[in-house]
């Protein structure tokens, strides 16, 4: 069994792997040859233990991520076994490999439904999954400019730094969410918010959103009339979205929504279900996670360590196999 620390897996997981294991994890998903268990939570006054499960006949694989983000300390582990004889084949520290695991679903999304000429990109949201997200949007459209609307000033123009040093686009803070919004052709969002961070009326025709930030019930980035104005809206899971996405669920409530007309992204990318059909079509992709997100990330980490030596081999045997 292979243990793979979380500074190991910076090196060992690039953006662009990341892109390529969650696109086969959705059409894998699609295809009927992975599948997902949605998030568990236990939950306690000291935090929460999220489980999220999920296995694939593609990759001979099943395994959790287990994350508990405490007071003190944030852990983050994914486990894989062998599907086929049981045999735990290692763990993997998941805390930034699910930041861009989660980045890469994004990139899915808006290589999938966004307007191939989108070159501006609004932002809610400037932490590490901020960052991320914008990376992951860049590495699938040729975006020039950034427009970043948040709370702290301070928080902003450190993101802004971070941005124009890594990548070269040029960033504007905008003053308020209808200064993000004006002009941008993808809008990202991924935030803790419990409210909606603008009217969802001040979206235009052909814009794409992706919403990141909504995986429980408590909290909210988009309003109604978002959702109202997107011509389509699609989710990762159909199964996850109904139990967690607070962004949705005041729209099913509302009956401007209903799931049976919802698609998933893996559907999308293999032609089951319709995409972007027009230029002026609004699009919002709803991203809550997957267990099969993280084991696709898991086994390709594992199998990159044991290509560079990296991780640490523990002698686990387990029990002796039934007779």
């Amino acid at each position: 069994m292979r243990f793979v620390k979380e500074e190991e897996v910076v090196d060992l997981f690039p953006l662009e792997a990341a892109i390529d294991c969650v696109e086969r994890a959705f059409r894998d998903y699609a295809d009927g040859v992975a599948f997902d268990v949605p998030r568990e939570r236990t939950k306690t006054q000291y935090g929460s233990l999220h489980i999220l499960q999920a296995a694939s006949e593609k990759l001979n694989v099943i395994g959790y991520k287990a994350y508990y983000p405490g007071r003190e300390r944030r852990v983050f582990l994914v486990h894989i076994m062998n599907l086929r004889t049981g045999r735990l084949e290692g763990i993997v520290e998941g805390d930034e490999m699910g930041i861009r695991r989660t980045g890469a679903a994004t990139a899915v999304a808006t290589r999938a439904l966004a307007r191939a000429d989108a070159r501006t990109l609004a932002c809610f949201g400037t932490g590490r999954h901020g960052l991320t997200q914008l990376r992951a949007v860049c590495a699938v459209r040729p975006i020039e400019r950034v427009q970043v609307y948040g709370r702290t000033l301070e928080h902003l123009q450190a993101f802004r730094a971070e941005v124009e040093a890594s990548s070269g686009v040029s960033v504007t803070i905008a003053a308020t969410p209808e200064a993000a919004l004006n002009g941008a052709d993808i809008v990202n969002i991924v935030t803790r918010a419990d409210t909606p961070l603008f009217d969802g009326a001040l979206l235009a025709p052909g814009q794409h959103v992706n919403a990141v930030g909504s995986n429980a019930l408590n909290r909210r980035e988009i309003d109604l009339a978002a959702v109202r104005a997107a011509d389509l809206v699609v989710v990762d899971s159909v199964e996850v979205a109904r139990r967690e996405c607070g962004d949705l669920l005041p729209a099913i409530e509302a009956g401007l929504l209903h799931w049976r007309n919802v698609p998933d992204l893996g559907g999308v990318l293999t032609g089951r279900a319709q995409g972007r059909v027009s230029e002026r079509q609004i699009t919002l992709f709803e991203s809550q996670g997957m267990g099969v997100q993280d084991i696709y990330a898991g086994k390709y980490v594992l199998e990159a360590a044991a290509r560079a030596g990296a991780g640490v081999a523990i002698p686990i045997e387990g029990q002796p196999a039934r007779r």
